[in-house]
């Protein structure tokens, strides 16, 4: 295998998520960062999220060095906690192309209000 990140040095946020072969008796990963961070688009004050990434894999997993950077790409983009769920579920439903995806997004509070917002992506089986 030979990826571009991990096990280099990387200064920088990437949107590129890296991938691996599944091993063969994996059913179900599950990924969660609370240290993602990003911009209010409206009021550009920072907000604060938990991700959690559940997926039935197929052929390939995510590499989480590269989820790491991936996650730190949002740190000076401005979007509501909605659209970082969907962002993210269809971001990692393109690199990988798993069975599904879902991403829970919540938001720590600000104003006294936290979100919470779920994105969920099912592979067409045409039936």
């Amino acid at each position: 295998m030979d990826f571009d990140t991990l096990g280099k040095t990387v200064h920088h946020p990437l949107k590129k998520l890296e991938t691996f072969k599944k091993p063969a008796n994996v059913q179900t990963v599950i990924m969660k960062s609370d240290e993602v961070t990003s911009i209010c688009p409206v009021t550009g004050q920072p907000d604060w999220e938990t991700v959690t990434v559940e997926y039935a894999p197929d052929n390939l997993c995510i590499e989480s060095k590269s989820l790491k950077l991936y996650f730190w790409s949002f740190r000076d983009e401005g979007c509501f906690c909605e659209e970082l769920a969907d962002q993210i579920a269809n971001d990692f439903f393109s690199a990988c192309e798993p069975f599904w995806c879902k991403v829970t997004v919540v938001q720590k509070p600000r104003g006294g209000i936290e979100i919470t917002s779920i994105a969920e992506i099912k592979r067409n089986t045409g039936a």
